[in-house]
């Protein structure tokens, strides 16, 4: 089984999602209110596409290496 990576639930991968994003700020509001809702997933500010969460793909328990922003696995 992949290992969760440190803060996975605080801090996205950083070449995949970072504060130079537009959106960044709002996105990770976003996300933090769907961590603690238990939402499965949250609408990105900047193109309204659904994200998965951390918590999400990190429940589901496996990468699909499809490049999630928030994935909580070690690469």
């Amino acid at each position: 089984m992949a290992r969760l990576r440190p803060n996975h639930l605080v801090e996205p991968i950083a070449r995949r999602f970072s504060p130079g994003n537009r959106g960044y700020a709002e996105a990770m509001q976003r996300h933090a209110g769907a961590v603690a809702a238990g939402d499965p997933c949250y609408s990105d500010p900047a193109t309204a596409r659904a994200v998965f969460t951390a918590r999400f793909l990190a429940e589901r328990g496996y990468c699909c290496d499809s490049g999630c922003r928030h994935c909580p696995y070690e690469h």
